[in-house]
């Protein structure tokens, strides 16, 4: 993506995730932005978006992190939330045997002690590819790639979900569950 493009997906990542208030936008409870409104709050915040970028953004991330309704005229953030009253609504789902996830070495401390916790988020993020649980690790600093069982967890009654976007979700994974290198 051009350095525009990624811009504006941080900005959208910002008000779809986390503060849509900061441009006076209000989400509904599954997390959905109408997408007139969205751009119209934008450009009154100085943030001029047209809908040809909008869908630049949402064709062009690799990550699929956004999604727009069946009817084209709703938005929202695949997952990542941290606002309290957004819930995607998603199904609970059968997880496969084992997830991943991508972390930085500097955390395997906290994460012994503690397990996967969601921090600032409603969900800890798991993968279903080692790849994308490295690329995911390598942004926070020297990756390091964990095994969840998550079918383990699963049959201890955990509840998962997937994203729209294939990012495993689940409330947080206790130490237990997790394989460190």
């Amino acid at each position: 993506m051009t350095d525009q493009l990624v811009q504006t997906s941080k900005f959208l990542s910002l008000i779809l995730r986390h503060a849509p208030e900061k441009i006076g936008l209000a989400l509904d409870a599954q997390g959905w932005a109408d997408i007139a409104q969205l751009l119209a709050q934008a450009g009154q915040h100085g943030r001029r978006l047209s809908r040809e970028q909008l869908d630049e953004v949402v064709a062009r991330d690799s990550k699929a992190r956004y999604a727009i309704s069946g009817d084209g005229l709703r938005i929202r953030a695949s997952q990542g939330h941290s606002l309290a009253a957004v819930d995607l609504a998603l199904p609970p789902a059968a997880p496969p045997a084992m997830l991943y996830h991508g972390t930085a070495s500097r955390f395997l401390e906290a994460i012994r002690a503690a397990g996967l916790l969601p921090g600032a988020r409603k969900h800890v993020h798991l993968s279903s590819s080692r790849e994308t649980a490295v690329a995911v690790g390598a942004r926070h600093g020297k990756p390091v790639v964990l095994t969840v069982a998550a079918a383990a967890m699963q049959a201890q009654g955990h509840v998962f979900y997937v994203s729209d976007n294939g990012v495993w979700l689940t409330q947080a994974v206790p130490q237990v569950f997790i394989g460190f290198p």
